[in-house]
């Protein structure tokens, strides 16, 4: 762990892990809920970071927050959203075939997943999902699309994710749901948030 200060109110703190990450994130939420960490405003979560924005001593906490006893995360841990997919993605028989499975065993496959957000970016609403296991990771396309249709289940990596909108991505396509990721009229807006739990079930034909 290594905790760096940033301008006069910030302070990112590196880990070597996205169970790290995950864990620390779930402290920080803990610690700032029970009124421990003072006007800390936000706590955003990466790959392999913690940004802690308004802090009033940045050093004092970055000195601070190594010396932490941090729970590891429970599977249990944090809110369960499910969104029913239909697993019609054109990239689902080159997935099978990457997993060594019959394309009709890819949404057991994804299922047996409790999948979490590890954190969220490249669009509003776009959330990294990780829990996939080692043995299927994937690569990503090597020629991405122009466009992908908003609500579109994709893997690439370790990570799976739901396209809120229409965009570019180089991502494996599996399937497609009519869940709403982003809306702004929502509260929250975003359907997946840092440390939500997600599960794909597969919606009827």
């Amino acid at each position: 762990m290594r905790t760096l200060v940033v301008g006069e109110e910030a302070l990112l703190v590196e880990l070597g892990t996205a169970e790290e990450v995950a864990a620390l994130h779930a402290e920080l939420l803990r610690r700032r809920d029970a009124g421990e960490l003072g006007g800390v405003r936000d706590i955003v979560p990466a790959a392999r970071t913690v940004l802690l924005d308004g802090v009033r001593d940045p050093a004092g906490l970055g000195a601070g927050i190594p010396r932490w006893e941090v729970p590891r995360l429970t599977s249990a841990q944090g809110p369960l959203v499910s969104v029913p997919v239909r697993y019609d993605g054109p990239d689902l028989a080159e997935v099978a075939r990457l997993w060594q499975v019959a394309p009709d065993e890819v949404p057991a496959v994804v299922g047996a997943v409790e999948f979490r957000v590890a954190f969220c970016g490249f669009a509003p609403g776009f959330g990294y999902l990780t829990g996939l296991p080692d043995r299927f990771h994937l690569p990503r396309r090597a020629t991405p699309r122009p466009a992908v249709p908003a609500g579109s289940l994709a893997l690439a990596g370790e990570y799976a994710g739901v396209y809120p909108r229409s965009s570019p991505g180089g991502w494996q396509l599996v399937g497609s749901t009519d869940a709403v990721l982003w809306d702004p009229e929502r509260e929250p807006a975003a359907l997946f948030a840092p440390g939500v739990r997600v599960r794909f079930t597969q919606a009827p034909a």
